[in-house]
């Protein structure tokens, strides 16, 4: 599949930011709900006084309720769009994006660059307190409450087990066509300042519902619901367990996206959209 950029227009990478607690996600929706892409594409109108509307591409889709500190998307402008407003193009979006949504920084993206394609790793975190009183009011809405003590060292011990690359079709949600073979690069918890867990989960790619399924199935084992050996065991069993919690969305913040260097961006996005299989696994791409 080819990803040249159309003659005539150049690509432009955009760093952003947003609150996900008033979005119904990144992706445009049907019947006017609010979307992070939907706000974007609209202000990138209106400021640019275009006619048309030019699509975002992104790093990952968030759900609805999920926050991103480092989300990364592209967009293709024409040639003469871009040079006019270039220079004045991030004051006059920060003018006109409400306050949960903020684009940090917009630049011309070297040749082979695809947001989603090109990227070779993306990192979330979640949140978690575990202190009786509850939530600190100032994180409520980044931060969630799990009511019942829980042994880090047992959830790290349990999480060892998980990473690697495997088939986690038991801690996603299928989609038609979509594999659930995932590289999972890092996965460890650490207790913060004021008693905060942080859960680091850094893969290749996610598939839907991924993170807060880990995330659950760790809890689990924290609070002494399940044994260290339990995730593990769902994930060798491949298939998706009543038992494993997908846990509320606003404790998840997706942090960062990595990407190679620039020369090796348009391998990356070649390689990104062939489909994987596991070693000895049927199927080819």
């Amino acid at each position: 599949m080819s990803d040249d950029v159309q003659d005539g227009f150049v690509r432009v990478r955009l760093d952003l930011s947003y609150d996900g607690k008033d979005f119904s996600g990144w992706a445009k929706q049907a019947h006017g709900r609010r979307t992070v892409q939907g706000d974007i594409e609209d202000a990138l109108r209106t400021v640019t006084r275009s006619k048309e509307t030019y699509e975002l591409t992104v790093a990952g889709r968030t759900d609805a309720g999920v926050h991103a500190r480092g989300q990364v998307a592209h967009v293709d402008l024409p040639v003469e769009l871009w040079q006019e407003h270039r220079d004045k193009l991030l004051r006059r979006l920060a003018g006109r994006l409400a306050h949960d949504v903020r684009v940090w920084s917009l630049t011309e993206a070297p040749s082979g660059f695809n947001a989603r394609f090109s990227a070779i790793w993306r990192r979330y975190a979640y949140r978690v307190t575990d202190n009786p009183g509850g939530v600190d009011p100032l994180l409520r809405g980044h931060v969630l409450w799990h009511d019942w003590a829980l042994d880090m060292d047992a959830m790290n011990e349990a999480a060892a087990a998980l990473v690697g690359e495997h088939d986690f079709a038991a801690y996603c949600k299928r989609r038609e066509g979509a594999t659930t073979i995932r590289t999972l690069q890092e996965l460890r918890w650490e207790r913060r300042p004021g008693g905060v867990l942080e859960a680091t989960v850094k893969a290749d790619a996610f598939c839907h519902n991924m993170v807060r399924s880990l995330v659950g199935a760790l809890l689990f084992v924290g609070d002494g619901h399940r044994p260290v050996d339990w995730p593990g065991k769902v994930l060798a069993a491949g298939v998706r367990d009543s038992a494993v919690h997908v846990v509320r969305p606003h404790g998840l913040t997706l942090e960062e996206v990595g990407y190679p260097a620039d020369e090796l961006l348009a391998a990356r996005n070649r390689e990104a959209r062939n489909k994987r299989s596991l070693p000895g696994s049927a199927g080819c791409c």
